[in-house]
């Protein structure tokens, strides 16, 4: 026979069970949507950037195949293990995060390219388009934060843009003089 619970034991399990997803945070409900919306963009964005980015690791071609494929296998790599710290950061600071490929797409701003063929030039420069313009949007996120006083979110940004900066580098000089040999 099944164990009853007293009726407020009972109560609280269905409280837990039913109560919303709330996590308790001292930045206020401001600063938790400000935060939380802001920070939901640029995980949409890096989602954008990061399937962009194996698109074109997957359909590179021509005489630097090896070292493009390379590069962007490695730079899919940075740009996936964004994705959590930042999804966490936004449950952190007391807000609902990403849900669906959907949902990506609704707040992305990054614009997808599902051109049948680019070219491996083409491909490293739009990429190292798409970065800068990451870059600019987690400085503005980080004046949010700013804002806000969410310093644990700022260092992190910090370290990302750092990181984003990294791969817009890599891709410019990758991609620059590439038909006359680097002269």
């Amino acid at each position: 026979m099944p164990k009853t619970l007293s009726p407020k034991k009972a109560a609280a399990a269905k409280t837990r069970r039913g109560a919303p997803i709330a996590t308790p945070t001292d930045l206020g409900a401001k600063a938790t949507k400000e935060l939380s919306g802001a920070l939901n963009a640029i995980l949409a964005d890096v989602f954008a950037i990061y399937l962009k980015t194996k698109n074109f690791h997957w359909h590179m071609s021509g005489p630097h195949f090896r070292d493009y494929h390379l590069l962007l296998d490695d730079q899919g790599d940075q740009l996936y293990a964004m994705t959590d710290p930042i999804a966490e950061r936004v449950r952190k600071v007391g807000g609902t995060t990403l849900r669906s490929i959907g949902h990506i797409a609704r707040l992305q701003r990054v614009s997808d390219n599902d051109a049948e063929f680019v070219s491996p030039l083409d491909m490293l420069a739009e990429l190292h388009q798409d970065n800068i313009q990451l870059a600019a949007s987690l400085r503005a996120v980080h004046e949010v934060c700013d804002d806000n006083k969410d310093i644990a979110t700022a260092s992190l940004i910090e370290n990302w843009i750092d990181e984003t900066e990294r791969r817009a580098w890599f891709l410019f000089e990758a991609s620059r003089n590439a038909d006359t040999g680097g002269h």
